[in-house]
């Protein structure tokens, strides 16, 4: 199994992400991951930092369908992967309900169906394929200017069984986020193997899962709501929360957020018991696991973030953290 970062901040200025960009390069993380930013652009962000000679694998876990046409999807993914020349990851998702409203007018009435066209078209333009589709969503015929890029894999977000079953259908990855290794192994990554795929590689599983390493001053449930609280707030990750065993209410506060601890989808400990915790997920069948500290971030600053980022992955790397790169 993999280990990736998720960057932990919400930059306003490109250079708040420099420092995570180079623990990939100093540590053992295969990638750099970002969430659907609302602020700067993520491939803006990715383009910029290779502008300034920080190169590193990019994945995008996930961008919200309703902000750019499949076709754009693919050209900017492709461009990263150009202005990089390292392989990406582009993940894509409906996102909320609410979501959708505000942005396209009205939700998608079928929110599968809408994810398998826009992944089914992503995909064939990144591969250099016509993308020929009349769907009931997206309709499409084009190609993108034939140009040598390394490769962009197309995934989508997963939080329940039947996106799962997609996305092992037409996606190269299943990218899930907040769910405990016990379900993953049990409900999810079956499903994805289970789906009826006719593309020629089998879908990889990819886990961001949120990570916080324990110190003086620091609380576990804070650092979680922090992390997911948002998040918690939905009432798509409401019910996939729920499916997973873990009774949250519908508020998203301090107590769910203790659930969300106790359950193991939120891991606070040491080093060793984190990593414990993490080998759980490798034996769930994860290909890769982005580690989020998103919440040390919040409350204790990036500092302290890249800190727990250093010090974890250090270990997986078999050597200390100043083994793994500069003490920060």
């Amino acid at each position: 199994m993999k280990y990736s970062i998720l960057l932990p901040v919400t930059p306003a200025r490109p250079e708040q992400a420099v420092l995570f960009a180079n623990l990939v390069q100093w540590t053992a993380a295969e990638r750099l991951w970002q969430g659907q930013s609302l602020v700067l652009d993520s491939h803006h962000l990715a383009t910029w930092l290779a502008g300034i000679g920080v190169r590193v694998p990019m994945g995008f876990g996930v961008s919200l369908m309703p902000l750019r046409s499949p076709y754009q999807a693919a050209f900017e993914a492709r461009s990263v992967a150009l202005a990089t020349g390292h392989p990406v990851v582009a993940g894509f998702g409906p996102g909320p309900v609410s979501f959708q409203q505000a942005v396209l007018g009205r939700p998608y009435a079928r929110p599968l169906q809408a994810s398998r066209e826009y992944a089914t078209v992503v995909r064939r333009l990144v591969s250099g394929a016509d993308a020929a589709v009349e769907g009931q969503y997206f309709s499409v015929a084009a190609r993108l200017l034939k140009r040598p890029a390394p490769p962009v894999e197309v995934g989508l977000g997963v939080l329940r069984p039947k996106m799962a079953a997609l996305a092992g259908e037409v996606a190269d990855r299943a990218i899930t986020w907040l769910l405990p290794a016990a379900h993953l192994a049990g409900t999810v990554i079956p499903a994805v193997r289970g789906a009826d795929r006719t593309l020629g590689t089998p879908a990889r599983t990819t886990a961001i899962v949120p990570v916080a390493v324990a110190r003086q001053g620091r609380d576990a449930t804070a650092l979680a709501e922090a992390t997911c609280g948002n998040h918690m707030k939905a009432a798509h990750y409401q019910d996939a929360l729920r499916k997973a065993g873990i009774p949250v209410s519908e508020r998203g506060d301090a107590q769910d957020a203790a659930l969300v601890v106790d359950a193991g989808a939120f891991l606070y400990g040491t080093e060793d018991q984190i990593h414990e915790r993490l080998a759980e997920f490798a034996a769930a069948g994860v290909d890769e696991v982005v580690l989020n500290t998103t919440g040390v971030a919040q409350l204790h600053g990036p500092k302290a973030a890249a800190q727990d980022l250093l010090q974890l992955l250090g270990g997986v790397r078999g050597g200390s953290a100043t083994e793994a790169g500069p003490v920060l």
